[in-house]
């Protein structure tokens, strides 16, 4: 099997990648990363490794021990998900019973989302947290799983969501905490880092949305509710 460094582009803002990496430091708990794939550090200090997608089908078609994890919402994985994937929604999983609460740690687990990597990564690095080491987020995310015509299922695997980014603004003291865009009839969600002048942009794919449809934005200072159209083009500032 193929393992090599991938040499990730367009870090998020907020997010810290570093080559290589084993671990967050004496006080956070260090993902086994044994192939020295990048990272991205959560808000808490937890590093998730990336896999490349290239790597992820490896696993996918080769080691039937490796699990799957869907971070996005329940919408969004009856729409579409890699088949045999479980739903496990960012950042701690189903309330009530998750289905890798009953994997054992030294279990492979790979979170994916939309994002391509935000909530996977909370995900992932929740999971670290509890002793699940050998963790790891799809780098490119669940589009280029897509895309590249992997294995789906769901019930509307044709189906694309309209992508829309919110630009919005807040006290840079919340850099590299989160901002949040919220569908609650429908419970999809999306998140991104704050960046270091308190700016974010949050591109959501939510499906059954359109530009009167509430979506409820969220950050550390406040939040607002309005339909989506008027939160695209100016800056939304919370």
């Amino acid at each position: 099997m193929n393992r090599r460094t991938f040499l990730q582009t367009g870090v998020a803002a907020g997010a810290v990648a570093t080559a290589g990496c084993l671990g967050g430091g004496d006080d956070t708990p260090e993902a086994a990363n044994e192939y020295g794939y990048e990272t991205t550090t959560t808000d808490d200090g937890v590093e998730v490794p990336l896999v490349p997608i290239d790597d992820a089908i490896e696993w996918y078609r080769a080691d039937n021990d490796t699990v799957f994890a869907d971070a996005r919402s329940l919408t969004a994985y009856q729409r579409a998900h890699i088949e045999a994937a479980v739903l496990s929604p960012a950042p701690d999983g189903q309330e009530g019973g998750d289905p890798l609460a009953d994997r054992s740690t030294d279990t492979r687990i790979v979170t994916y989302c939309g994002c391509p990597h935000h909530l996977s990564a909370m995900r992932g690095a929740t999971l670290i947290e509890n002793g699940y080491v050998d963790t790891y987020a799809i780098d490119e995310g669940f589009g280029a799983w897509v895309d590249a015509g992997y294995p789906l299922a769901g019930d509307a695997v044709e189906q694309r969501p309209d992508v829309y980014e919110i630009r919005g603004r807040t006290d840079a003291t919340y850099a590299g905490e989160y901002a949040w865009a919220r569908h609650d009839p429908t419970g999809q969600r999306e998140a991104v880092p704050i960046a270091e002048d308190g700016g974010f942009t949050l591109e959501i794919k939510f499906y059954d949305v359109t530009r009167d449809s509430e979506i409820r934005v969220t950050t550390p200072a406040a939040e607002t509710e309005q339909p989506l159209g008027n939160l695209l083009g100016d800056v939304v500032r919370l």
